[in-house]
């Protein structure tokens, strides 16, 4: 029997907030635009990041968005490589992992990340391996479109039925419903949990502990 769960990354598996807000604050000033409000980025974290920036400035030229966006990148790119990139798990998040891992769980990501960001934010908490699939922003439109869900399932040989989307934001419960997959909310992300209810989850969970639960029934 298949079972696959596909998770968001940033405000699902890790909090990257504050590195997300840094460098979208550096995208910004290098590309001549006013800041973002912080509140305003973590409402945006989720989406791949062209259409973020686009969220946050839409007057700015598109010459300007598109400058900002590199500049993130870069920003981003430097703080991982200087060592100062802080993208912790959630508390229980790494326990979560290995315990479905273990029980025959296939496990996926689908994320506004890039294949780089993705990839060291998963090495670095030595959870790699654990994932059969794993779907970034660079290869796909952003969220809330099925794409990147529809290849974790082809990757995994996973049908809808056998597949739940777990995520803090709409642009993942869209995503799913948008597949014909289930969708758990998560309450520790950037969107709140009537939100994520009202999007068409069939629950929230407060927990990864709960989530688990969730999972198991």
């Amino acid at each position: 029997m298949i079972r696959l769960a596909v998770f968001d990354c940033d405000g699902t598996l890790s909090d990257g907030q504050a590195a997300i807000c840094a460098a979208m604050a550096a995208g910004f000033a290098e590309a001549g635009l006013p800041a973002p409000d912080p509140h305003a980025v973590r409402r945006i974290v989720g989406l791949s990041l062209p259409h973020a920036v686009a969220r946050l400035a839409p007057d700015a030229a598109p010459a300007a968005q598109e400058q900002a966006v590199g500049a993130y990148k870069r920003a981003f790119f430097a703080a991982r490589q200087q060592g100062t990139l802080r993208e912790p798990l959630y508390d229980g998040i790494a326990a979560l992992l290995g315990r479905l891992h273990r029980a025959g769980w296939m496990l996926g990501v689908a994320t506004g990340k890039s294949d780089r960001g993705l990839e060291g934010c998963l090495v670095s908490h030595g959870l790699f391996d654990l994932f059969v699939t794993l779907q970034t922003a660079d290869r796909h439109p952003s969220k809330p479109h099925p794409a990147m869900l529809e290849a974790a399932m082809a990757e995994a040989g996973a049908a809808p039925a056998d597949t739940v989307v777990i995520g803090d934001t709409v642009y993942d419960v869209s995503m799913a419903r948008a597949a014909g997959c289930r969708a758990i909310g998560v309450a520790w992300g950037y969107h709140a949990s009537d939100e994520l209810l009202a999007a068409g989850a069939e629950a929230v969970a407060e927990t990864p502990e709960q989530l688990g639960e969730m999972l198991d029934g």
